[in-house]
């Protein structure tokens, strides 16, 4: 208990907001490299998603992909990337660029399953009843398959940020900022209280990214969407359980 008024009487200590090592700086350090990764991530994972629900071709590449997301430990995304980059490009190996990657990788399962899967589980009839009236292909997708699906999509977004905030803290492990700088600093220090300092600034983004995340996902669900039974465990043999909070 001590050690937590400790941390937070570092953080409530205003020298330790100011400067390079300063609270600001490593904040926007994790924030602009969580960013950066959600915004890679999605523009590789929906149109994937979209495409393999809609067609219900390539259903077995994604559901390895979204194993694999899952088998594999944050931790060891990140070291292996590191490796990739000090083989390849040593001078991009330490800091931002790996953990980028491997934040990004990390990103794509969640949002590719639930994609995939919200799309696969519209109602069929409605499909039909939608081609019936003339409708093509891509306006199928798009006016009536994606917007069911939205609500499963956001909740993959969702998912997404908040393990690339608690991962993104792992950049400090290979010589990047973020406010993991914290937590390697204090305990290579020995310096409790900016340890658990560090570890309460990551577990308060997560929740804030939580808190915002849910709020958007409620802001841009449609209406329409609220009177529709969201894609609910009546999935496919040999498929994958979509990401749920």
């Amino acid at each position: 208990m001590n050690e937590l008024v400790e941390g937070f009487g570092w953080i409530a200590d205003p020298a330790h907001w100011s400067g390079p090592d300063g609270i600001w700086t490593r904040l926007g350090q994790h924030v602009q490299l969580s960013v950066a990764s959600l915004v890679v991530a999605p523009l590789i994972a929906i149109p994937v998603g979209l495409a393999v629900g809609h067609t219900r071709r390539g259903r077995f590449v994604a559901v390895q992909i979204a194993n694999l997301g899952r088998a594999i430990p944050s931790l060891a995304i990140v070291s292996v990337m590191y490796l990739v980059f000090v083989s390849a490009w040593p001078e991009l190996a330490f800091g931002f660029a790996p953990t980028f990657v491997a934040l990004t990788l990390l990103a794509i399962p969640p949002i590719l399953v639930n994609t995939y899967v919200g799309i696969q589980q519209v109602d069929l009839d409605a499909v039909e009843a939608a081609r019936g009236m003339g409708m093509r292909g891509s306006q199928v997708l798009w006016r009536l398959e994606t917007p069911l699906a939205m609500p499963l999509i956001m909740t993959g977004m969702r998912l997404a940020a908040v393990t690339v905030v608690a991962t993104a803290t792992l950049s400090a492990l290979i010589g990047g900022g973020t406010l993991g700088r914290y937590i390697v600093d204090g305990y290579a220090q020995q310096d409790t209280p900016k340890l658990v300092a560090g570890a309460i600034l990551v577990a308060a983004l997560a929740v804030l990214t939580e808190l915002v995340f849910a709020v958007f996902v409620r802001v841009t669900t449609p209406r329409t969407s609220s009177r529709v039974e969201p894609p609910s465990a009546a999935h496919p043999p040999n498929e994958v359980e979509p990401a749920r909070s």
